[in-house]
This record gives C-alpha cells, structure tokens and sequence, in this order.
C-alpha cells in the first residue's frame, strides 16, 4: 500500500490546486482530477476551464459522490481544446480509455453486429461484426446478434443467396445441403444464371432497405405473367417466395408505417437506486430489437446527465442514425446534436418529444426499461439471498464477496482446456473469464491439468497481476482438493478459501458433496437449498466456458490435421482433391476407391490420404 500523505502534505496539496486553478486559461478544454497514486479520478468537460475547475473548490453544496472524490484529489491536469464539442469528444475518449471511478461508465464495448451482402461476383449473405469495409453492403447495426441470424436464416428461405465460405464457394462440384433444402440457389455450380441471382441479390439489398411492400408488388406481377404464359412452375416458384416474403414481414418485425428508414429509441429510467438506458432500433423502417444497459459508477447521476454520457459514449465510434428519439432530453442537446451531425456526415435530430407511432416507440422503451430495472432488482435480491446462504452454511466471514471456479475438459485427454470463471459483485464477470490451453501432461491427468492451471492463475495474481479472490471452487473430490492445496502453496497463495464440489453417487444435481481442507465431514446441502443454487450456477458456468474452449481447440487441432500433413499431396493434387469432393469434409468421408479415382491419386497414395485424415 503506498504511504498516506500526513494533514499538512493534504494542506499543502490543496493549496497548489487553488494556485493552478487561478492559472487556467477562459477557454474549452478537459480536465482529469487524480488521486494519490496518480490513478484518475474524475474527467470533466469545461466551455470555461477556470470557472468549471473553480467551482468544485468555492461551493459546499456538492452531492456526496463529488465531495468523496474531492477529499480523494491530489493533483489536476488539463488539456485545451478548440471548442465545446471537441472537449465532449476527448472527455469520453477519456472515460472509456481510463474507466475513472467517478464518472458515469457504459460499458458496452462490444460491436454491434450487421447483415453483410459481400461485393463478390457472386455475392455472400453473412453476419458480421467489426470494421466496415467499403467494398461490402452493411445493414445495421443490430441491437443482438440473434436478430441478425434470424434475418439471414430468413432471408435465405425467400432469396437463396449463398452464405457459404469464399473457400467453401471456390472448391464446389455438386450443389451442397442448402440446395437440396431450398435455402440457396447454388450459384457455385451454376444452377443460376449470373443475371437471375443478381436480381435475387438486389431484391434482398431492396428489402434490407425497407422496400419489402415493392417486392412484393413486384413478384405478384412476375407471378401473373407466369401463369398467363403457362409457365405453372415458375409461377409456382413466385408463389413460394411471396409466401415467404410475407411471412417474414409478419413474424421478424414489428411494422412501420414511418418514411423514415432509420432511427434509434434511447430512453433513461431512474428506480429503485439504479440506472437504466433502454436502446431500441429501427432499421428500413422495422423495428428490429432493444438492449438495456445499466453504467457503473452510477450514483448521484440524473436522468439528462446519465442520457448525455450514454449518447457521448455510444456513439463515440459509431454513426448514429438521421434521428434519435430520446426521453428525457439530455443535457447540452444542441451540441450533442452538432457533434453526432459531424460524425456521422449527415444531420442527426435529437427528439424528446415525438407524436404519434414516435411517441409509442418512446413509451414501449419506457416500459421496457422499467421491466428491467424490476428483474434486475429481483435478480440482485436472490443473488444477495443465495450468497448469504453460503455464508451462512459454510460459517464463513460477511466479507466473502469474490469466488472463482476451475474446470478442465478433453475428448480421451486430447486438446485439453483448462477454464476460470468469476463471481463477483453478486454476479457472473464474463470479462474476468480466462481459458488455459493445457500442454506438456500426460492425456487424461486431470490432476496435473488443475494443478498448472492453478499455478498459472495465482502465480500471477501473487505476483500483484490481479485480484486475489475470497473463494476458490474445484470441481471435483478430496485429491483434487489436496492437489489444489499443493499448487496454491506453491505460489505462495493462502488466503483463497479452497472449496471442492464432488458429485454425488449418482452424479445428480442436488447430491453434490461439499468438502472443505479443515473439514473432516464433506457437507451435503439440501436440493432447494440457495447456497447449493449459488455453487451450482457457478460450477455449470465453468462447465460450460471450458466445454466451449475445448471443442474450439480440438476443432482447430482437427482442421490443421488436413491434406497438408498428407507427404506426396502438393497445391495441385491438393486443389483436384477438394475440387473433387467439395472441401475437405468431402475428401475426409471418401473411400480409399472414390479417392483414387481422382487424377494423380494413386492406390498408395489414396490409403495414406484415407488413414491421415481418419487419424
């Protein structure tokens, strides 16, 4: 712990703040107030430096949360910027870099996912998350991913386009499983004309882009003069695709009958001591979905000040839509407005006070946050009851707060995964989550596999890299507890609680054997018991996050495993095989007599290419 300055170097401090505070400049600007260890604070943005510096020191009316960072302030540092709207942008460059405890955080870094029609030749429908790239056609973004997927999948039934890999694409022979169930047209092997899937292609662009009631218009034509010009079978492919077309409008979207093809619903609603900003999309005039986020370092926030960091933050690195709805209407609207027009390259309206269908879209988002506020708070209310219950069965401090679970997993010892999930702050911190590649064990050594990554884990966080936690879970008996025991010795790590979940005889959920190290008795908790919910929601998460890791890696291991090990198969032979067979699935379930049918692939070599690839 670094040495706490004394009352006199306190004083001293101040005094130096109120002289630099004298010294700024009347201009725009950003300010970072940092504690004793020159960790920020607070980051502020100023028209007026001085006088917005100044304040915090010649006011005591300050809400609690700023008369506590102030008390906690040892020196100020600022930077001058050109105008108002360049100091709101620095600021919350400023805040999602730094994370300071006393600013509002929305922590929603994740990209937000798009439908993605490639530039190719022969265009790709996919999902996609990441930078744009201009040679693609983006239609976005999304609230989740599930919609997107939902949308391809759907978009698929009526248009056909491929969603295959360009490698996939490049080495077919013979139409693939999506042909056979109606879901593509198969352009890999031209059983479309290029014209006729172009116009597939642009038909979905045109519905992406709200433009469904055309289409549709459109097809009921084509569908006419088929059947006049006694096509019946073409007329009938028409039928199917309008089918499908407006089932898809009646069960993706919630209706539009706006002009306007894209906007965003951002409402803030303040309850029971939490914060929460509902987001709500519509997109070509649909509405596609909201998410609801709750910002850390909340406390003493409004509902206008919390709405203007979330606009600020959110679409510091993104386009925001022509308008925004929004209740209530931040504060500093105007420049919000100005800057996210910038941004975005077009005008961008803030509206917090929309009529008709707009104001429904404000109230659903009203009413959506509210519910989340509510399950949030009743989430948090079985959390605290489930941790207390622990506490409580296993006669531990109150203090406990932080536990972390360890589980392996492998197929027969191959490609094994060690996983660490985190329980902190009466919830899962999926960004706390760490996977450890297992090597260097013998296959199958459970034992050895905890054992380094116990030692990985703590060997860092004893070394300062990290938080010790209160409690560690180990899935498994008594010699997986004791090997746990030896490797925490080790690195020289014992404040951790050590806990292992055996299960039962039986190996079902409720009969888990509770063992602690200075415990003779294993303890058995009841099947309702909120302790053992906490323990299992827990362990299951660990399951779960190492099972994932485990199939990747072993996928991975797997595909690398592939022609290229085989000696005597080059790029050329290479390229006849997987054009042959239509990618390496493909070539892995021919027979040694379909291989060898294949040019340059003799008797011999096609054995070695069946037994490496079945291997």
């Amino acid at each position: 712990m670094p040495e706490q300055p004394s009352a006199d170097a306190i004083q001293s401090i101040k005094d130096a703040l109120l002289e630099q505070v004298k010294s700024l400049p009347d201009l725009p600007g950003v300010y970072r107030f940092l504690g004793a260890d020159g960790t920020v604070l607070y980051v502020g943005k100023a028209i007026n430096l001085r006088k917005r510096v100044g304040s915090y020191f010649q006011k005591n009316d300050h809400s609690p949360r700023i008369r506590l960072m102030l008390a906690q302030v040892m020196r100020l540092d600022t930077t001058v910027v050109r105008s108002e709207g360049e100091a709101l942008v620095l600021e919350n460059n400023l805040i999602k870099a730094l994370s300071p405890r006393y600013n509002i955080l929305f922590r929603d870094d994740k990209s937000y996912p798009y439908v993605v029609i490639t530039g190719h030749d022969s265009p790709r429908l996919a999902y996609y998350r990441g930078t744009l790239d201009k040679r693609h056609q983006y239609f976005g973004p999304f609230p989740n991913g599930y919609v997107v997927k939902e949308s391809i999948q759907l978009l698929q039934k009526v248009f056909k386009i491929r969603t295959c890999e360009d490698t996939v694409f490049a080495n077919r022979s013979r139409p693939c499983l999506l042909h056979q169930i109606k879901r593509c047209s198969a352009p890999c092997v031209d059983l479309i004309s290029d014209d006729d899937y172009r116009a597939d292609v642009n038909n979905a662009v045109r519905f992406l882009n709200g433009k469904a009631s055309e289409i549709l218009s459109e097809l009921e034509s084509s569908m006419q003069m088929a059947s006049e010009g006694w096509r019946f079978e073409e007329a009938a492919a028409i039928r199917d695709q309008i089918s499908a077309l407006s089932r898809i409008q009646d069960k993706q979207f919630v209706s539009s009958n706006s002009s306007e093809v894209d906007a965003d619903i951002v409402v803030c609603v303040i309850s029971q001591g939490m914060i929460c900003v509902n987001l709500a999309m519509v997109r070509g005039g649909r509405h596609v979905g909201d998410k609801n986020l709750f910002p850390s370092h909340a406390d003493g926030y409004d509902a206008p000040a919390a709405l203007e960091a979330f606009l600020a933050q959110h679409y510091l690195d993104r386009k925001a839509p022509p308008v925004i709805y929004c209740h209530p209407e931040p504060e500093n609207a105007t420049l919000l407005a100005d800057l996210l027009s910038q941004q975005a390259e077009h005008k961008v309206v803030l509206n917090s006070n929309p009529n008709g269908e707009r104001r429904v879209w404000l109230d659903m988002a009203l009413k959506n946050a509210e519910l989340a506020i509510l399950q949030r708070s009743s989430q948090t209310a079985t959390q605290h009851a489930r941790l207390a219950s622990l506490i409580e069965a296993m006669q531990w401090p109150d203090t406990i707060a932080r536990i972390e679970c360890f589980d392996i997993s492998h197929t027969m010892g191959e490609a094994t995964v060690a996983s660490c999930v985190v329980y902190d702050r009466m919830d899962m911190q999926p960004k706390e989550y760490r996977r450890y590649n297992i090597e260097g064990i013998t296959p199958g050594d459970d034992y050895a596999a905890m054992r380094q990554a116990l030692i990985r884990r703590y060997g860092k966080i004893a070394a300062g890299e990290g938080v010790v936690p209160d409690v560690v879970l180990i899935d498994g008996g008594k010699g997986q507890l004791s090997m746990a025991l030896e490797a925490m010795s080790e690195v020289g790590m014992l404040e951790p609680i050590l806990l292992g979940v055996a299960k039962g005889e039986t190996r079902k959920a409720g009969l888990e054997q509770l063992i602690l190290v200075d415990r003779p008795e294993s303890i058995q908790l009841r099947r309702d018991h909120p302790a053992l919910h906490l323990i299992q929601q827990i362990r299951d998460e660990a399951h779960r996050f190492a099972i994932t890791g485990h199939r990747a890696r072993r996928a991975k291991a797997r595909v690398t495993s592939s022609l290229e090990d085989v000696e005597g198969i080059g790029p050329k032979r290479r390229q006849k095989l997987l054009a042959s067979f239509g990618g390496l699935q493909g070539v892995k379930a021919a027979s040694v007599d379909e291989l060898k049918q294949v040019e340059g692939i003799s008797q011999a070599l096609a054995e070695k290419i069946h037994a490496v690839l079945r291997a």
